[in-house]
């Protein structure tokens, strides 16, 4: 039972660790754009296919 005095604060202090970080990432702009990377793959694909085409 006496566990539980140290395990609650310190889960207390991670999960505010955790919202901040997140609170932080979607301030800087990470999550803007998720889905241009992975279209970022078929432009490369696109552009080695157009240079094997004028080979």
């Amino acid at each position: 039972m006496e566990i539980l005095f140290i395990l609650v604060p310190i889960s207390a202090l991670l999960m505010g660790l955790a919202i901040w970080v997140f609170i932080r990432a979607v301030d800087s702009g990470q999550f803007d754009d998720l889905d241009q990377h992975a279209l970022d793959i078929f432009e490369e694909q696109e552009e080695q296919d157009r240079e094997h085409i004028n080979r």
